[in-house]
């Protein structure tokens, strides 16, 4: 009976501290995927963040990934004034945009985007583990209202 009772509390305990360690992991997964290894080998692109006319841009603005396949993002900031680049849901994207317009100058530390100065070069690893269409974009206010938004097909 007594052996009944230490083998429950085992299972008990075992299930307990896999349910949080798991929990801890979770926030990095996303439905475009998780942040890569910057240990292991990626496909680098470069992105360009321009400024033409009236226009922001990212050169390029559409790439196409497979599914599974590590990305290393490799973003040189060619413009006057700061840029990011945020990865995200379509959902996602709008939202944020919409917490900048607020609050103008918020700061990220997230491992889906990377803010950067003019002259600036910066790079993002990023592993896409689910099939869809993603965006990127420049969420400081105006610059993806000018032009400043891409998208990432994962297939």
């Amino acid at each position: 009976m007594q052996t009944k009772i230490v083998l429950a509390a085992i299972a008990a305990f075992s299930l307990s501290t896999s349910a949080l360690a798991d929990a801890g992991h979770s926030h990095d997964n996303k439905p475009y995927g998780v942040p890569g290894d910057a240990k292991k080998s990626a496909r680098i692109v470069q992105v360009a963040m321009t400024e033409q006319d009236d226009k922001m841009l990212f050169v390029p603005n559409r790439i196409e990934v497979r599914k599974g396949e590590q990305v290393r993002f490799v973003m040189k900031n060619h413009g006057a004034s700061d840029h990011e680049f945020v990865l995200g849901t379509h959902d996602e994207i709008v939202a944020h945009a919409e917490q900048m317009r607020k609050n103008p100058d918020m700061e990220h530390d997230d491992p889906n985007s990377k803010r950067l100065s003019a002259n600036q070069n910066g790079d993002i690893v990023w592993r896409f583990t689910n099939a869809g269409t993603f965006e990127f974009a420049c969420l400081i206010p105006g610059h993806m209202e000018s032009g400043m938004v891409g998208t990432i097909i994962v297939k």
